[in-house]
């Protein structure tokens, strides 16, 4: 079986995707396809797990109830939602609307109390919160310019420096570079473009890996690649970061990409390498064996990276 009929035989947020990225099928089947995402499948099954109250788990990170796993929970609002925009949902689907609709009027942040839309206070949970507004078509102005204000000398993000940190860190950085790619579509603040540059070269100096003084990888966890990505980093992450922004592939992001060709099975797919713990909603697959969204991301960033 060809691997593009095996990514097509799965859940409707693959398909659409598989389409769109890989296929370059008409925008109007891609279209019709990319609507069936909250009505089928994963993307039905967590639109469909939100509460009475009109919130997930109860609450904006934590759930009411105390997990079952060990781990993070990630079965509260800001999960979920960040859960759905990497399915791909329509945010123009009705029940979409009427999910931000109660998100905006009932979820407060268990830190200040403040409504969702307006922000917490650690960049790696804003940085997903500014992703997630602009998916859904909701102001994210005050907290990108929280986020703007909290570089870093090196040119990155650490949710760790209002504890002392001096250095930023991979994984709060690509959570900001999200956000910043994100608000750019929407945005004409010259401060933003010139901000994500500086921590795209923060990873790049780093060759998407390694510490820079040492030369040694920051974290094994780096290779490793995960769906949903959580709060972690990971290079697949990095590198998809990069084709939506559409760089150019250089000899920075060569070691990283070679590694995702490494991952390559006989068969033609990737295997879903770590499951980040904890309670959820949907799952995506063992851990070890073939896993479409693995795969998924790997064609489209090769695709990109081989000039396709």
């Amino acid at each position: 079986m060809e691997v593009t009929d095996w990514l097509l035989q799965g859940d409707p947020s693959i398909r659409w995707q598989a389409m769109a990225d890989l296929l370059d099928e008409d925008p109007d089947a891609v279209a019709r396809e990319r609507a069936r995402v909250a009505h089928e499948g994963h993307g039905a099954a967590l639109l469909a797990a939100r509460g009475a109250d009109g919130q997930w788990a109860g609450g904006a990170h934590f759930p009411k109830a105390e997990p079952t796993l060990p781990g993070q929970p990630w079965t509260s609002t800001a999960h979920v939602l960040t859960e759905l925009r990497l399915l791909g949902v329509d945010p123009s689907d009705a029940a979409v609307r009427e999910a931000i609709a109660d998100v905006k009027r009932v979820t407060r942040w268990e830190y200040d109390d403040e409504p969702f839309f307006e922000g917490e206070v650690e960049p790696c949970i804003n940085g997903a919160l500014v992703t997630n507004a602009v998916y859904y078509g909701e102001d994210a102005t005050p907290i990108v310019e929280r986020l703007l204000g909290e570089r870093m000398e090196d040119g990155g993000w650490n949710c760790e420096q209002e504890r002392g940190s001096v250095r930023s860190s991979f994984d709060t950085t690509i959570a900001v570079l999200e956000a910043l790619a994100a608000f750019e579509r929407v945005s004409d603040d010259p401060r933003v473009p010139e901000a994500r540059a500086s921590g795209e070269a923060y990873l790049l100096e780093r060759s998407l890996l390694r510490r820079r003084s040492t030369g040694e990888i920051v974290d094994e966890g780096y290779l490793r690649f995960a769906f949903p990505p959580r709060h972690e980093y990971d290079a697949l992450r990095a590198l998809e970061h990069f084709r939506a922004v559409a760089a150019r592939p250089d000899e920075r992001m060569a070691e990283a990409i070679e590694l995702v060709r490494s991952k390559r099975r006989d068969d033609g797919r990737w295997p879903l390498d770590v499951v980040h713990g904890g309670d959820r909603v949907v799952g995506y697959g063992p851990v070890g064996e073939p896993s479409r969204w693995i795969t998924l991301k790997a064609l489209r960033v090769l695709r990109w990276a081989d000039g396709g």
